[in-house]
């Protein structure tokens, strides 16, 4: 887990590569990587890369970076982990490549010069990285299939620039801070910045499950799919089987992501709450032989001796699996005296990623590097309420869908007729409702379409969602059709809310503490893996199954327990600082938290 940066000047007018630049876009990373930092400059000085190191496997200076291969043709720049390598390496050495470190970074080197671009369908992991071809004068960049990990890039038409973040991309001084109305429309719609978007019209994402070629003379190339979750899910959809029981399937499934997800030359630890997510990966855990179980809790003084504690019951299922448990307990003056380190952090403005800064800064106190999480237990398994109440609005809504402008006019009309006793929420369901897009964008929105205008000006949105799409773009993350609900709801879950924001949070709140954040159950393997059976995890079946993959099931007080969510104090203590008056309902929190970070952001 790193930061990585570089620069490419492709035309022969572009000036070469400023090493003053690349030295200020790759330390505006520090806390990505504070465990070493390489800089490397092509002998022509028209490409450059930069790395700053936190170190996972191979400890040794053999695993710093830039790498180079033996023979100098490739150079390789790298951020995340590549869970099979131990795997590809044999199969690599049976094939002759003789190897000269024992890290993952080092099987790209190989991979891309026996295979060219096609190796990332060889990899299982997080990353984003870049791969220079001094022979072919290209520069080769993939990020992995579900976006884990960031990668942002911009072009001016001569030279073209690449960061894990998109504040390094700016720190180096020679990128533009145009803003960008897709994205700042985008933010306020989903309270994260939609990818391939950022705040600013000249730095872009590469999208998740892509790769990108930046040839010497003609430049960047459109970024081409390798990865597709909603492809997958349609193909699972077409294998589906009725006949085998999904517990022994989850099981095996998830057991093995979790085995591979543990492989590090440093501690191993866990996010635990008292949810079935976590719990579930702290028997599994247990059930791959993991011995240095370390368990961090979040707590909340105000929580103390209420139902909201997670505490007790997450100690319950620490003794349960023979984990040491650590409590870190956490207070207003606490988050106050951190909101300003908070705010610094995000590299695009969000609306979550409080509780899993508390979390990251919990792990690392403890001495941890590398801690495991939950993350896309709802999104696989069926764990949302969107599950089950998106298919119902388009069920008793579609037929408002098949005339064109009836949603619209059906919602223009209500709120005519009764505007305070109708929601906004209630009114959107008419207008868009019908459709599974459109009922999830009712459903994750913070602000809602039509009430855009009263935070935005009229110019910029009007340009911004003429940019986004948004139900276009929606039904992309959806095709091919993945056939069922469960289905089409994951994916969009996936695609969406857990991409550009959950994994998003993950990445930038784990990093500001020098943190690797590891997602066993948001493997693309693991989707493979399941996807025949998703079909089956209609209501709490997918999360029950997952409850009992341990050879310790955990138990029904944790299986039973409600979601506390977004709450008290959390939502509390945003609320103040967002400088509301009073406790207000969680979308309200929301929308008020939404406006504080975009104005922090600018």
């Amino acid at each position: 887990m790193c930061g990585i940066n570089g620069a490419y000047s492709y035309r022969p007018a572009a000036l070469e590569v400023d090493r003053g630049e690349l030295l200020a876009t790759r330390d505006q990373m520090t806390a990505r990587g504070p465990d070493g930092a390489g800089v490397w400059l092509s002998d022509c000085g028209r490409l450059g890369l930069g790395h700053r190191r936190l170190a996972i496997i191979d400890l040794s200076e053999a695993g710093a970076q830039p790498m180079h291969s033996a023979d100098g043709r490739f150079t390789v720049t790298f951020n995340g982990e590549i869970y099979n390598y131990l795997d590809l390496r044999r199969s690599l050495e049976a094939r002759g490549h003789i190897f000269r470190s024992h890290s993952d970074t080092e099987i790209l080197l190989h991979l891309y010069a026996e295979k060219g671009a096609q190796m990332v369908h060889d990899l299982r992991g997080m990353f984003g990285f870049a791969i220079w071809d001094a022979y072919a004068r290209t520069l080769f960049l993939a990020r992995d299939p579900y976006g884990i990990k960031p990668l942002y890039y911009a072009d001016d038409g001569g030279a073209f620039r690449f960061a894990s973040q998109v504040k390094a991309l700016l720190a180096g001084g020679a990128v533009a801070r145009e803003p960008d109305p897709a994205g700042i429309v985008g933010f306020h719609l989903w309270g994260a910045v939609p990818e391939p978007f950022t705040l600013y019209r000249d730095v872009k994402a590469v999208p998740a499950g892509h790769s990108i070629l930046v040839r010497e003379g003609s430049g960047a190339e459109a970024p081409l799919a390798y990865a597709n979750i909603a492809a997958i899910l349609s193909e699972g959809a077409r294998a589906a089987t009725e006949g085998r029981e999904i517990g022994p399937v989850v099981r095996d499934a998830v057991r093995d992501s979790v085995r591979a997800h543990l492989l590090a030359d440093v501690d191993v630890g866990i996010f635990l709450s008292a949810g079935i997510d976590s719990g579930a990966m702290l028997g599994l855990m247990r059930d791959v032989g993991h011995e240095r179980r370390i368990a961090v809790t979040v707590a909340f003084r105000e929580f103390r001796a209420t139902a909201e504690d997670e505490a007790p019951l997450a100690a319950e299922i620490a003794r349960l699996y023979g984990a040491r448990h650590l409590v870190r307990t956490f207070e207003k003056s606490e988050f106050e005296a951190d909101l300003p380190l908070i705010l610094d952090a995000m590299d695009q403005p969000s609306i979550d990623g409080v509780n899993t800064w508390f979390a990251a800064k919990a792990a690392r106190e403890a001495g941890l590097k590398v801690a495991l999480s939950g993350l896309g237990g709802d999104e696989l398994f069926g764990g949302y309420p969107s599950f089950r109440q998106i298919p119902r609005w388009v069920g008793f809504l579609k037929a408002a869908s098949v005339v064109p402008g009836a949603g619209r006019a059906a919602r223009l009309l209500a709120s005519r007729l009764a505007p305070a006793a109708v929601s906004p929420k209630a009114l959107a369901l008419l207008e868009y409702a019908g459709t599974f897009p459109g009922a999830y964008l009712v459903r994750r929105s913070i602000f809602l379409p039509f009430q855009l205008d009263t935070v935005l000006d009229p110019g910029l949105l009007r340009d911004g969602l003429a940019r986004l799409q948004t139900l276009k773009s929606l039904r992309a993350t959806m095709t091919p059709d993945p056939k069922t609900a469960v289905s089409r709801v994951a994916a969009l879950e996936s695609a969406n809310y857990m991409r550009n924001q959950l994994l998003r949070d993950a990445d930038w709140a784990g990093m500001a503490h020098g943190l690797e954040i590891r997602t066993p159950l948001v493997d693309f393997e693991l989707l493979k893996a399941l996807a025949p059976y998703q079909h089956r995890f209609r209501g709490a079946a997918g999360k029950r199954a997952l409850a009992e993959a341990p050879s310790i099931p955990l138990p029904d007080a944790v299986v039973n327990r409600s979601k506390s969510g977004f709450g008290v104090p959390i939502g509390t203590w945003l609320a103040r600082a967002a400088q509301m008056k009073a406790p207000a309902r969680k979308g309200d929190v929301s929308r008020a938290w939404a406006l504080h970070v975009y104005q922090a952001s600018g």
